[in-house]
């Protein structure tokens, strides 16, 4: 198995990953730190959050090795090529692109681009996405994953936006392969209250055990 392949296995089996956006770098850093304290293994630093680069680089040397590290809110090739030289293992879009599907396989990094129908996420698996992320899945809901893989039940797709803990379980029942959880640990980190984002973490990642 390729190493792309093998790391998008690996970014599976973590099942829930923290979608970490702030106003700060700071903020962002205790973010991550916290979510890792919780227990989750898989931490998307957006690059809407400033100096993400730099809490990917400080979250590589001091996260366990069993925590992946990803970068998303991936909008150019340029973005996601600073994301893998800070050291992103993965990258995330809002939507597919082309130039950054040829630049993770290149650099055999999975890649997790936001798509709304079925024919963009065919088209985006075709073309180097190795999971889907399904964005925002709020406006969706669990039952569209379901009718997706009815037909296509070789899409992996992962939804992120309105997953929480009252309706995770539904997705996954509903074939979900993975799930982004964003404003529920995002929104009181806002507030400084790092200790209550680690008790949620740890919530979400029981889903793990």
């Amino acid at each position: 198995m390729a190493k792309r392949e093998q790391e998008t296995a690996r970014f599976l089996q973590t099942l829930v990953t923290a979608v970490v956006r702030s106003e700060d770098e700071k903020t962002g850093l205790k973010t991550a730190e916290a979510c890792e304290a919780g227990g989750l293994t898989s931490l998307e630093i957006t690059f809407t959050t400033p100096g993400a680069a730099n809490i990917i680089r400080s979250l590589q040397t001091n996260c366990d090795p069993s925590v992946m590290i990803g970068a998303g809110s991936i909008l150019t090739k340029e973005e996601a090529e600073r994301a893998i030289q800070a050291g992103a293992e993965y990258i995330v879009g809002p939507n597919f692109d082309e130039e950054i599907a040829a630049l993770t396989i290149a650099e055999e990094i999975p890649y997790f681009p936001g798509c709304m129908t079925i024919n963009e996420m065919i088209h985006a698996t075709k073309n180097g996405a190795s999971i889907i992320k399904l964005f925002p899945g709020n406006h969706f809901g669990p039952g569209f994953i379901k009718a997706v893989r009815d037909p296509a039940p070789h899409l992996q797709i992962m939804p992120t936006g309105g997953v929480n803990l009252e309706n995770m379980d539904d997705w996954f029942q509903a074939g979900a392969a993975a799930v982004g959880i964003g404003g529920a640990l995002n929104k009181p980190a806002a507030k400084g209250k790092f200790d209550e984002v680690k008790a949620l973490a740890a919530k979400f990642s029981e889903y793990r055990n």
